[in-house]
């Protein structure tokens, strides 16, 4: 079941929603678990999805260095 991130209106506190999608549809409005209130908006995230088996050096941080190989680095 997918996290949404809302931010209070009110009280300017974040919180997690866990909903589905069909939920989330419908037009979920979740109430602040600090003050309560109902004045709350989603914050816009963005996410990383690894399919199973997927290539994770695909998303390693380059690495510079005498070995480093052509093109590295501006080079």
């Amino acid at each position: 079941m997918p996290l949404y991130d809302y931010q209070c209106q009110d009280c300017q506190k974040t919180f997690e929603v866990r909903a589905t999608l069909k939920e989330k549809e419908a037009g979920l409005q979740p109430q602040c678990p600090h003050c309560h209130s109902l004045q709350t908006r989603q914050l816009l995230t963005s996410g990383l999805f690894l399919r199973k088996g997927s290539d994770s050096s695909l998303f390693a941080a380059p690495v510079c260095g005498p070995t480093a190989g052509p093109g590295c680095c501006g080079s």
